[in-house]
């Protein structure tokens, strides 16, 4: 007998790079797991109608403007779910309606907790390695810990062509070159790059579903932005002087703290820092640093 199909809308909720993780009851499916606001879309409601209307009465919170994140499926032992993934940003103003019993974690708690099989592509995906080694040399992945991704700039598709597929989860390429990949293959990229110059041709609906996207940003302006079209992250630069730009002026700790704790999405510190700055970074509430000659 075939597998009774059950479509799901989740809402996934960002506040200053943290994740909104509730509890299943044990009656529910899946019971006694943690579990991402949402719940089954019902007949004549579209999914991103259900994602709200389950938010609003689940967490307690009325958001509005939602984008669309990934679309996914698993088939477990009894059904099936088509999961309808969509994420937004709860403004502080209403941090203080939501409701018991869900709490924030930090992308790295997310591993601690016990959520559904399905869930396990939505937690791979917003776990992000805190550093990012910058390189024209695409060859300086394989010499790289799980820890560390590569940003590998100034390189050819033919390039692209000799390396291992096992590799592109930790790869991040810029999207011109992305384009150059099938859009599984783009999925599977640790991250696709975009320059700040080139942020404004994109809306939130040009990105890939299900793609990873971070932005390089030298201002609030364009880590706001990047915010605004669905990036996740954004290398933030320079921090401090350096030899490759020594005609730019550097932000700053304080400068790069101040915009690091207005935004949602992950900030990685750039220019002029060392994988030792990591510590000093997080107490600036960003996530990561990335480098060249120092990583």
């Amino acid at each position: 007998m075939a597998k009774k199909e059950v479509d799901v809308a989740i809402g996934l909720l960002f506040s200053h790079g943290k994740v909104l993780v509730g509890w299943r009851n044990k009656e529910q499916h899946q019971g006694n797991k943690n579990e991402f606001p949402g719940g089954k879309i019902e007949k004549n409601e579209t999914a991103v109608q259900a994602c709200r209307r389950e938010v609003k009465e689940e967490v307690g919170a009325d958001i509005e403007n939602w984008f669309s994140w990934d679309e996914l499926r698993y088939e477990y032992d009894d059904v099936i779910v088509r999961l309808f993934l969509f994420y937004s940003y709860v403004p502080d103003h209403l941090l203080a309606v939501i409701q018991n019993p869900w709490q924030w974690y930090s992308r790295d708690e997310l591993t601690s907790l016990n959520f559904p099989k399905a869930n396990d592509p939505i937690i791979q995906r917003m776990l992000w390695a805190p550093y990012i080694k910058i390189s024209s040399e695409i060859s300086d992945i394989e010499r790289l810990n799980l820890n560390t991704m590569l940003y590998a700039r100034n390189i050819s598709v033919e390039q692209m062509k000799h390396l291992n597929k096992k590799f592109l989860s930790q790869l991040i390429l810029n999207i011109d070159l992305a384009h150059a990949l099938t859009r599984d293959e783009q999925r599977e990229l640790g991250a696709i790059h975009i320059k700040q110059h080139q942020l404004k041709q994109f809306t939130a609906n040009d990105l890939n579903l299900g793609c990873r996207y971070i932005a390089a940003c030298h201002d609030l302006e364009g880590v706001l932005y990047a915010e605004k079209i669905g990036c996740e992250a954004a290398f933030l630069s320079p921090i401090n002087t350096t030899n490759t730009h020594i005609n730019a002026i550097p932000l700053g700790w304080t400068a790069f703290k101040s915009i690091a704790q207005r935004s949602h999405i992950l900030i990685f510190a750039l220019g002029g820092v060392t994988p030792k700055d990591l510590t000093t970074v997080q107490d600036c509430q960003a996530y990561g640093v990335a480098g060249i000659s120092a990583f």
